[in-house]
């Protein structure tokens, strides 16, 4: 009998669904705040979560962070009250199988529990056999066989490798440093894929049948990064109340990704340096050393080179991890690759939202080739889930496309920042922007629209940047960072 455990501060909601859910064959426990149900999870297993995001101690990001470390393989579904994309994306970033919003449906919900330990069922038995470097070309949803490359992550979700210039360059990199042991330093936009590009260098490499586990440094403080990292004794700060394994401890013998390494405090990098030069670890409040054996993969999207000449990060981690570096280029350098990534959405669609979706009608394909993609592969995820939700037929129009994809003739003043910039395009050449004289380059046009946008959200959240860096999905240190280059003073 399947094991799911509910946490929600709402003693109804966990009534319901234990009830509900007995009902259904399911053996449950349920508490009621984030402390208990990890102290629930340290004495046993189970092979399901079901966790409330807004929980009076700990907040759902924080919570699935911490079953994961704890127990990697248990599945995680994150309840929340907004139906907020931002919210959706990150809890599937850091691990969680799906999301639902209140109010709770009984049919939704069991559809999400069925799946998500359908999901978990394959992954286990996957990582029993030999994990394959390549799995067969995935079948689009037109029945078309995709011409690009997939690996199969941990959790069985592919890895779409592309077919452009930079996506087979991609593709060997990966073959070429995957076997190796050196350390890897993945740099990119946001939303480019470095944690799946970490996946696939695990997948092939020698440690395939290993932990991988990914911790996200910018979301964690100076204290819980020491503790999530290299682990605790109990008593050795306040709210340490059992012994806990770090994640090099439950990484040994696999890989560790560890994601904005950018963000991990000086006295946490010096730790780092103890792990990369010796191999070792200890505990906060240990005097043990506890040997490990695990390959670092890191990711940012920030200049760690400048970092280190500005003194905000040392120089000799960067060497140590900066063995080989990999660049993800932005999905708009990319063009060859929208339709091949927007097809394989469209499949993960489909079966979320439990439609039939064929494909996309010729002037929807048009559309999602001319956009700039600020988002990257995550932003067009979104995009395509939309579409498929929206779209009545058997072919996504371009109809349902959001107003920025369909009509992206012109960007104000108002948008960018400037006095009196404009962009437009030329009806010869779709795609191709004109700039009036008053706009210098690209680059530029970015910047004053980044400026104005951080302006705008500093000015509606009454200047708390905590506020503000939480509205512009980003940490307070690379807020601070861009304050300073738009020469921004509060």
């Amino acid at each position: 009998m399947e094991k799911i455990l509910i946490i929600d501060d709402n003693n109804d909601i966990c009534l319901l669904l234990e009830r509900y859910l007995t009902k259904q064959g399911y053996k449950t426990a349920s508490v009621q705040r984030g402390d208990d149900g990890l102290a629930l999870l340290r004495k046993e297993s189970f092979e399901l979560v079901i966790c409330d995001f807004k929980l009076p101690d700990i907040d759902g990001l924080e919570m699935l962070r911490r079953i994961k470390v704890m127990h990697p393989t248990t599945a995680v579904i994150i309840i929340t009250g907004y139906s907020d994309v931002r919210v959706a994306v990150q809890t599937v970033k850091h691990g969680a199988y799906d999301y639902v919003t209140k109010p709770l449906y009984p049919d939704e919900i069991l559809y999400t529990i069925k799946g998500a330990l359908e999901r978990r069922v394959q992954s286990l038995s996957q990582a029993k056999t030999t994990t394959p470097a390549t799995a067969p070309p995935a079948k689009s949803s037109t029945g078309r066989t995709a011409s690009s490359k997939v690996s199969l992550t941990p959790d069985g979700k592919r890895f779409i490798f592309g077919k452009s210039r930079a996506a087979e360059q991609l593709q060997k990199h990966i073959d070429l440093i995957a076997p190796t042991d050196m350390s890897v330093i993945i740099t990119g936009e946001t939303g480019t894929g470095k944690e799946f590009v970490a996946n696939a260098i695990h997948l092939k490499s020698k440690r395939a049948d290993k932990s991988f586990i990914a911790i996200d440094c910018g979301a964690l403080g100076k204290e819980l990064a020491g503790s999530e990292l290299f682990g605790h004794v109990k008593g050795s700060f306040t709210g340490a109340m059992a012994d806990k394994a770090g994640s090099f401890e439950y990484a040994n013998g696999g890989t560790i990704f560890l994601d904005e390494i950018g963000n991990l405090s000086y006295d946490n990098q010096i730790k780092l340096l103890r792990v990369l030069q010796e191999r070792k670890i200890r505990r906060i409040g240990s005097n043990q050393d506890i040997p490990v054996d695990v390959r670092i993969i890191v990711a940012t999207n920030e200049d760690l080179r400048e970092a280190v000449r500005q003194g905000k990060f040392r120089e000799d981690i960067y060497h140590r991890i900066a063995e080989f570096e990999m660049h993800l280029s932005p999905l708009r350098e990319r063009k060859a690759d929208v339709m091949i990534f927007a097809e394989h959405f469209l499949e993960l669609a489909n079966k979320q939202l439990e439609k039939d979706i064929l494909g996309f009608d010729e002037e929807a394909k048009e559309k999602l080739k001319e956009y700039y993609w600020h988002g990257n592969l995550r932003e067009l995820q979104n995009v395509v889930k939309r579409a498929v939700l929206l779209t009545q037929g058997d072919y996504i129009e371009a109809d349902v496309l959001p107003q920025e994809i369909i009509s992206p003739q012109y960007l104000t003043a108002e948008d960018t920042g400037a006095s009196s910039i404009q962009i437009n395009y030329d009806p010869a050449r779709p795609g191709i922007p004109v700039f009036s004289q008053s706009a210098a380059n690209l680059k530029s046009v970015s910047e004053n629209a980044e400026r104005a946008a951080i302006l705008k959200v500093l000015e509606k959240t009454g200047y708390n940047k905590t506020k503000a860096a939480e509205v512009l999905n980003i940490d307070r240190k690379t807020l601070y960072n861009k304050l300073k280059a738009y020469d921004i003073h509060l």
